[in-house]
């Protein structure tokens, strides 16, 4: 008897939920390598088989999690991951969740920038790349549909949208300062008591036979590593600052400003904490100054890379990874080429997802108490209705460089505005996208079997015609 106490006592403890965390990491894994489509392939990927399939979360809990998770800077699917894997398994099962659902995504996005690097200029892959481009125009048109569907649900969330397009398309405003705006309208908006604000926030998830939070592994209550903890919050956020910020220190130091990995790792850094609202509004930014600002790759490499994204598993803002592979690989100084462009990768991997467990360790067992705030939840649907407006402009910046050979600044009081040449547009591209449009919207085809398509056509066209 006493031999059996002293075994029960020393034995590991078993989580509470009755989910063991070595059962947990081949779902994570699984879960990684069904990630294509986006946040909202990735989100509906988790939503299937955490929820509906293993019972683990339920679907109130869900919709919490992901909801704090769109407030956040950065790609909102790696810090749901990253959260879900903190609730039921505490610090490492974090760490676990979040570092398996990148993985995929970087390898693959790494072998494919070292193959673009060697061979994008030879002209089939250039004509694979072409065809890739005009799906992945569709697929960014697609998206502005379909968030436009969820959030716009009034004349003033349509406003917020027209609002944040010409705010950005015309007037350059900076993109923090949108959703800043954005959120502080829906925030007041709805501590005023206006019913437009008063919406519900869906996030393209069934409410069909919706899985009560008592009904699942994790339950309703908050787990007693979730109670707020501010010694502990305080802890790990300056251990992970330390750890995200490192290397950015040391390369401002030597080689120090002006150096493309300097820049690569301040650029970046900077965008992990003022990008808001989804990967399709974080690219937005990313492709206008990473194209305009520093030169690292054209409109249409940015497109091309885009398109690498959507076609790999992972979260689609590994897309920036391939913009520091390149930007580093026309730039080597001293290194090779390749070794730059792959130092350059992994830099911009490491200062873009660092902060998202950050985030995530300093805030959520914060973020747990807020459920069922109705003012956050009006901030975050203006913050995604703002978004429509932003994905707009990041859809209509790719459709003038990808149909049109040259584009002018056109001046007006106070802005400019981008206007294409009409006598240089490119018919071949012009074709291959509206018949991607057609196939997105009218017949529904897979994101895949756009891509795929797109892609055999442009290599076909180029066969052909040379």
């Amino acid at each position: 008897m006493r031999e059996a106490a002293i075994a029960a006592a020393t034995a590991p403890a078993a989580p509470d939920h009755g989910v063991s965390f070595g059962e947990a990491i081949p779902v994570w894994a699984r879960i990684a390598a069904l990630s294509f489509g986006g946040p909202a392939g990735q989100i509906a990927v988790m939503h299937r088989i955490l929820v509906e399939e293993k019972r683990w979360i339920g679907e109130s809990r869900f919709l919490h999690t992901l909801n704090y998770c769109m407030l956040l800077p950065g790609p909102e699917a790696t810090q749901l991951a990253v959260y879900i894997g903190w609730l039921l398994h505490k610090t490492k099962g974090g760490l676990v969740a979040g570092t398996l659902f990148v993985l995929p995504g970087f390898l693959s996005i790494m072998v494919l920038s070292w193959v673009y690097a060697a061979f994008g200029n030879v002209g089939i892959v250039a004509a694979l790349f072409f065809g890739l481009k005009a799906a992945v125009l569709a697929i960014v048109f697609e998206a502005v549909v379909r968030i436009g569907k969820r959030s716009l649900k009034n004349r003033v969330m349509l406003s917020l949208a027209a609002a944040a397009f010409v705010a950005i398309f015309v007037f350059d405003v900076a993109f923090p300062l949108i959703v800043l705006a954005a959120g502080l309208i829906g925030y007041f908006g709805a501590r005023a008591g206006h019913p437009a604000f008063l919406v519900e926030s869906g996030h393209g998830t069934s409410k069909e036979a919706a899985l009560a939070d008592a009904e699942s592994a994790l339950g309703e209550s908050i787990p007693a590593h979730a109670q707020p903890n501010l010694s502990w919050a305080l802890r790990i956020s300056g251990f992970l600052l330390a750890l995200w910020l490192a290397p950015v220190a040391l390369l401002l130091l030597f080689p120090g400003p002006g150096n493309v990995f300097t820049d690569i790792g301040v650029f970046f850094a900077q965008m992990a904490v003022v990008t808001f609202g989804g990967a399709y509004a974080v690219l937005s930014y990313v492709a206008q100054q990473a194209v305009e600002s520093y030169g690292w790759l054209s409109p249409g490499e940015m497109l091309e890379g885009l398109g690498l994204a959507e076609t790999t598993p992972g979260p689609l803002i590994m897309v920036t990874q391939f913009v520091g592979f390149l930007g580093a690989f026309r730039d080597p100084g001293a290194l090779n080429p390749f070794v730059a462009g792959t130092l350059g990768g992994i830099l911009t991997t490491w200062v873009t997802f660092v902060p998202c467990f950050l985030w995530i360790f300093l805030g959520a067992p914060f973020a747990e108490r807020l459920r069922s705030n109705r003012a956050l939840s009006a901030a975050l649907a203006a913050i995604t209705a703002s978004i429509v407006g932003v994905i707009l402009n990041l859809a209509v910046w790719f459709g003038l460089h990808v149909l049109f050979a040259e584009v002018n600044e056109i001046a007006i009081p106070g802005a400019t505005i981008d206007a294409p040449v009409l006598s240089t547009i490119n018919i071949p591209s012009l074709t291959l996208t509206a018949a991607a449009v057609i196939a997105v919207f009218r017949f529904k085809a897979g994101m895949i079997k756009v891509l795929a398509a797109c892609s055999a056509a442009g290599v076909i066209e180029y066969l052909l015609l040379g």
